[in-house]
């Protein structure tokens, strides 16, 4: 480790780690270019697309203007960590059962912002559900099929968490 870097200990999609980064290392980058976990999309870099949303501690967070360092000590869950024993999340899911997605560049981090709101507020109203998203910038769907993903995403888990 050079005196240029610091050292993260910190969670990613449940896997403890130690990595020596620069102090201004951002988020995004250290997960795509050191970890190889690509879903997380570089767009804006200003925090209004929500094409790099993760989760760090169950909330949702823009990893384009967070710095690494901000993660020490924290979990952090990206979409690469969502599916569990090889079954995906009931949000991604409905996102495929519904095609809440075009081109998929935003798909990653409107299903993150999703899975934040879902896991806070099950019973999300679709009004609740625009104002959680209106930091999630879809140029392809018109928004229809995604709202529809999270509604069939809300009775999946309800019906889950009933089973």
């Amino acid at each position: 480790m050079t005196a240029r870097q610091i050292t993260l200990d910190t969670t990613v999609n449940g896997r403890a780690l130690s990595l020596s980064v620069e102090p201004e290392a951002l988020l995004l980058d250290v997960l795509r270019e050191r970890l190889g976990l690509t879903g997380s999309k570089r767009s804006c870099d200003v925090q209004v697309c929500g094409a790099c949303t993760v989760l760090l501690d169950g909330l949702p967070v823009s990893a384009c203007s967070v710095l690494a360092y901000e993660a020490r000590g924290r979990r952090v869950l990206t979409i690469e960590g969502l599916a569990r024993d090889e079954r995906l999340h009931p949000v991604q899911e409905a996102f495929l059962a519904t095609a809440g997605f075009q081109c998929g560049f935003c798909t990653p981090g409107m299903i993150m912002a999703v899975k934040a709101l879902l896991d806070d507020s099950p019973s999300a109203t679709p009004e609740d559900v625009r104002e959680h998203l209106r930091g999630n910038i879809c140029r392809c769907t018109g928004y229809a099929s995604i709202l529809a993903a999270v509604a069939v995403a809300q009775r999946a888990l309800a019906d889950g968490a009933a089973g």
